[in-house]
């Protein structure tokens, strides 16, 4: 990551197009780095699970800021973020990476569920969340992950009583976890392996939401 970091140091001082395009040789040689690495970890992913996405390339996101509707006019992202697609219907949930200057993380789960989705997830919460508070509450989640992440409702939801026992869940419009890497981490020869184990403990919570929107309240498939 030695070429990847230093050139996200530069761009974070420089982040202008002029320099940019001054410093494209900078840019491709970083790019080529994060391409192997992104290779390296699909490789190591599909021991555990099955990905969708095709290369390592193919799931990296562009560099380049969409500043349509942002106060902040920097063209360039200062980090490298990628996504794993689940394969299959009955493989639910998201990988997602990032690699930056001041973070680096592991995030997995529900980033942005459909009304109909998160409707679903809250009804099956609603009938029964022992089996995901039994994940959230374990040693081993919270050591690695933490708690449970995602943008919530000030209020209970529409349908659902404020007084409702498991509010706390039901509140939230996104369901994700995440793992933050120190730079030494992201730095060793062995980070490939490290964040795609990262992805292996998070089965538990994804394999559990997704039994959550592939069956419904009486646990029957519906794929």
């Amino acid at each position: 990551m030695q070429t990847t970091l230093s050139f996200l140091s530069d761009l974070s001082r420089n982040n202008n197009r002029d320099w940019f395009q001054a410093n494209k040789v900078a840019y491709e040689a970083a790019h080529e780095e994060m391409i192997s690495f992104a290779d390296q970890l699909l490789s190591e992913m599909n021991k555990h699970d099955v990905i969708e996405t095709p290369s390592g390339k193919k799931s990296l996101y562009r560099i380049y800021r969409d500043v349509r509707f942002s106060k902040n006019k920097t063209p360039y992202k200062t980090h490298w973020a990628g996504r794993m697609r689940r394969a299959g219907a009955e493989r639910r949930g998201g990988y997602y990476y990032k690699i930056g200057l001041k973070e680096s993380n592991a995030v997995g789960g529900f980033f942005g569920p459909n009304a109909k989705d998160l409707l679903h997830f809250r009804n099956q919460i609603a009938l029964d969340a022992d089996p995901l508070r039994s994940i959230l509450e374990s040693k081993s989640f919270k050591t690695t992950f933490g708690e449970l992440r995602g943008e919530q409702l000030k209020t209970a939801p529409k349908g659902f009583e404020k007084d409702h026992p498991e509010i706390d869940l039901l509140r939230y419009k996104q369901y994700f976890i995440r793992h933050d890497f120190t730079r030494e981490q992201v730095m060793d020869a062995d980070f490939p392996k490290t964040l795609s184990e990262t992805f292996r403990k998070m089965r538990p919570f994804l394999d559990c939401m997704t039994e959550m929107i592939t069956t419904d309240l009486n646990g029957i498939p519906l794929v």
